[in-house]
């Protein structure tokens, strides 16, 4: 598991829309005006940009050599350090932090830093997937 340590993804940007905040907000089930008028984020909108522009789910599961059907996810942070607010366009970049094993499953923490077009950190993300045992 150590070698996993450090991996990098691909790095990506990702352009914040209207569109995509509302969709969002009604895929986790918050009608807040604010959010489905695409003025705000939800506090878990990374999530967003992660999944639509970061690498594919399938992607990710290969590059750590994990067993799709075995696979969790096991817990997901943010940490805001600025604004983010509709337009802006986010340079992300993911590695693997932590990889280890415990009671016979896998544990892999990837960390994701999200800059704006300032290079400024605006969020600090770190998410855990956890693979079973047989």
């Amino acid at each position: 598991m150590d070698e996993l340590v450090g991996f990098e993804f691909e790095p990506y940007t990702f352009t914040i829309e209207r569109g995509k905040i509302k969709e969002f907000a009604k895929a986790i089930g918050d009608i807040h005006p604010a959010y489905l008028s695409g003025d705000v984020i939800p506090p878990t909108f990374p999530t967003a940009v992660e999944m639509w522009g970061g690498v594919d789910f399938f992607t990710l599961i290969e590059a750590l050599n994990l067993h799709l059907p075995r696979v969790l996810h096991g817990e997901q942070e943010y940490e805001y350090f600025g604004k983010v607010k509709p337009g802006d366009v986010l340079r992300v970049n993911a590695k693997v932090i932590k990889a280890y094993q415990k009671s016979g499953m896998k544990f892999v923490v990837i960390e994701s830093i999200f800059r704006n077009e300032k290079d400024e950190v605006v969020i600090y993300g770190k998410s855990t997937l956890i693979e079973r045992p047989i």
